[in-house]
């Protein structure tokens, strides 16, 4: 009993950190490593590499790490399920999927339409 009291008071109540508001913990390798043999069978001139495509999810991780907390919990977990749809998972297409959200709700709605171009004139 006194070593789990123990073991409680050394992790300290500053290292919880509820399951929703951490980034999640992706397994990218598999998806980079698919990547990069479709590439090389599709023949194409530039294909991605395993490490490039690795260093591309690494970055969009080390983005995610910075805004994680201020993304609403509803975006996150909307995102983070659009990114592990089919078994595949990418911090980019997590980063993407935040990036596009936000800024589609940052656009400025469109002014209503008045009508036909001949209603217009006369006014």
């Amino acid at each position: 009993m006194k070593a789990i009291v123990f073991s409680f008071a050394m992790l300290g109540s500053h290292s919880f950190v509820p399951v929703s508001d951490r980034l999640p913990e992706l397994r990218v390798e598999a998806l980079c490593k698919a990547t990069s043999e479709t590439d090389k069978a599709m023949g194409l001139a530039l294909p991605q590499s395993f490490s490039d495509c690795m260093r591309d999810e690494t970055a969009a991780q080390e983005q995610l790490a910075t805004v994680w907390l201020t993304v609403k919990p509803a975006l996150r977990d909307a995102c983070e399920g659009e990114a592990t749809t089919g078994g595949i998972q990418s911090y980019v297409d997590l980063l993407t999927c935040i990036q596009m959200t936000d800024t589609a709700s940052a656009v400025a709605p469109a002014s209503p339409l008045r009508g036909g171009s001949k209603n217009r004139n006369k006014q």
